[in-house]
């Protein structure tokens, strides 16, 4: 069974979110970082980790995504909040683990 994870991208503090969903967190977060991702977070320069939930498998993460997609703004910056109270960049933390 493949792992998942989702997690949650921003640009500056309260600034724009993006939600998305990896097998590869490290990965999938560098190529953000690189923007070698073309699309929403290129554009907005969305590359900071926030927010990330190990779920287990692919199909729990793209559940979970799904149900913070579907929460209001709010919501998200609430996840992160608590998650990450100073909103610093989480990505040299992945790569320490």
């Amino acid at each position: 069974m493949k792992c998942g994870y989702v997690y949650i991208l921003f640009n500056y503090k309260d600034g724009t979110l993006y939600t998305g969903v990896t097998s590869d967190l490290i990965a999938r977060i560098y190529q953000h970082k690189n923007k070698q991702a073309d699309g929403f977070t290129k554009k907005y320069d969305a590359d900071k980790l926030g927010y990330y939930e190990d779920c287990g498998s692919i199909e729990n993460a793209i559940a979970k995504e799904k149900q913070i997609k579907a929460g209001s703004r709010e919501k998200k910056l609430r996840l992160i909040e608590k998650f990450n109270p100073k909103w610093i960049d989480l990505y040299d933390e992945i790569i320490k683990q």
